[in-house]
């Protein structure tokens, strides 16, 4: 039954007229006296009298009127009751991002997620491999650099910064560089690029101007997830992301060199299409990213 035909015959048997219910409704007169005959023929009965002067309810259609109207009433309180509480982040979110920003932020903001939330579930894809998030079946993606994909909508992240460090006890053994040449005296390690097979370039900012760096490194991975562990270890001095090693500066297991150098930066991104906008477990994710607390 199309609850909207009813509730146009329960306006106009109000009104008593199909012109002043059709403007209370918006419509053509036309188009509600046809709504009303559809109805009637589904029910099969006869729910209204028409003449020039007035409408009026048969008896059945009165009997109608008297039974559907509590119930029409209901749904409207049950609508707004559910447009008044908030939604609450359930189901699985599906995300990803590149590894190490997946392991070192997500993860362990994904946890406090769902501790919050105790019906929201992740399920996550830490690589670098860029995926087609609507044909995949993803909810979003957190990415690095320019996002040149329109269809899609891109939140800005704080963005991602890059330091310089080592090991307290490697500068105890070689001390710290004082300038980016000095580098070429120490150990250095560095990730290789597969796709160009270079090692990637460190970054620094000297007389106002960025300048590339390649690293003299002495150990090369083949991505840049080890590089943390391997700098914590003492084997020698790292240029990585700063969140990859908020936890280490804070405890002292890492202690930042060529501060006066610093300057790469790239920019960091949630993207979604826009069909997940209103999705309130994307809502609780993208609200805790964009406070920038990690």
């Amino acid at each position: 039954m199309d609850l909207n035909a009813v509730r146009m015959l329960v306006q106009v048997a109000d009104a008593r007229s199909f012109t002043v219910a059709a403007g209370q409704l918006g419509i053509s007169q036309s188009g509600l006296s046809r709504a009303i005959g559809r109805l009637e023929t589904e029910l099969g009965v006869r729910l209204l009298n028409r003449n020039t002067r007035n409408v009026s309810l048969t008896p059945d259609g009165r009997q109608f009127v008297d039974h559907c109207t509590p119930l029409l009433s209901g749904l409207e309180d049950a609508e707004r009751r559910l447009g008044d509480r908030p939604c609450t982040p359930s189901g699985i979110l599906k995300l990803t991002a590149p590894s190490m920003f997946g392991r070192k932020v997500l993860v362990p903001l994904a946890g406090r997620l769902m501790a919050e939330h105790p019906l929201l579930q992740f399920e996550l894809v830490l690589n670098d491999r860029l995926v087609d998030l609507v044909d995949e079946g993803f909810d979003a993606a957190v990415r690095t650099g320019p996002i040149s994909d329109v269809r899609m909508v891109a939140r800005p992240l704080r963005p991602l910064h890059w330091v310089t460090v080592a090991a307290p006890g490697y500068l105890a053994r070689h001390g710290a560089p004082a300038t980016v040449d000095a580098l070429h005296d120490h150990v250095c390690l560095a990730v290789r690029n597969l796709r160009s097979g270079r090692l990637v370039d460190w970054q620094f900012r000297e007389d106002g101007r960025l300048r590339e760096f390649t690293a003299p490194a002495r150990m090369v991975f083949d991505s840049g997830d080890p590089l943390v562990e391997a700098a914590v270890a003492g084997v020698g001095i790292v240029q990585v992301m700063d969140f990859a090693v908020a936890d280490a500066l804070a405890a002292g297991t890492l202690q930042r060199v060529l501060q006066p150098f610093e300057g790469r930066s790239r920019a960091l991104s949630l993207v979604y299409p826009p069909s997940r906008q209103a999705s309130p477990k994307l809502k609780v994710l993208a609200d805790a990213l964009l406070a920038g607390e990690w």
